[in-house]
C-alpha cells in the first residue's frame, strides 16, 4: 500500500525556513500527485499545497502563498515543501498524502504520524 513518511520539522523563529520532506515506499511517486496538509491546535487538517503527478502544476493555500514552494525529486521518490518567512500561525503538525488529483480531498492510502512544525514569535 502507499507509505508516506514526513520528515524535516522542527522549532523556527518567526521569519525563518524549514524544508519538509515526504518520502515514498512501495510506489513511484510521480505516478501520484501529493499534497500537502496541516493541523494546528485546535483547528481542523487543510490543505496546504499541491503537485500534480500529470503536468506537474502547483497550488498553494492563500495562507502560505508566496512563502511555501512545493516539489518533487523523482530520484529520491520524495516530495519537499519549502517553508520560508515562517510566521507563528504556521505552527501545525503537517502531513503528505497521495492525492485523486489538486482538486479533490480525497486521499489514497492513510495518514501518517506528520511532522510538528512550531514557529516562535
Amino acid at each position: 500500500q502507499l507509505q508516506l513518511v514526513e520528515s524535516g520539522g522542527g522549532l523556527v523563529q518567526s521569519g525563518g525556513s524549514l524544508r519538509l520532506s515526504c518520502a515514498a515506499s512501495g510506489f513511484t511517486l510521480d505516478y501520484y500527485t501529493i499534497g500537502w496538509f496541516r493541523q494546528a491546535p485546535g483547528k481542523e487538517r487543510e490543505g496546504v499545497s499541491c503537485i500534480s503527478s500529470g503536468d506537474g502544476s502547483t497550488n498553494y493555500a492563500d495562507s502560505v502563498k508566496g512563502r511555501f514552494t512545493i516539489s518533487r525529486d523523482n530520484a529520491k521518490n520524495t516530495v519537499y515543501l519549502q517553508m520560508n518567512s515562517l510566521k507563528p500561525e504556521d505552527t501545525a503538525v503537517y502531513y503528505c498524502a497521495a492525492r485523486i488529483s489538486c482538486n479533490s480531498n480525497l486521499i489514497l492510502g492513510s495518514w501518517g504520524q506528520g511532522t510538528q512544525v512550531t514557529v516562535s514569535s
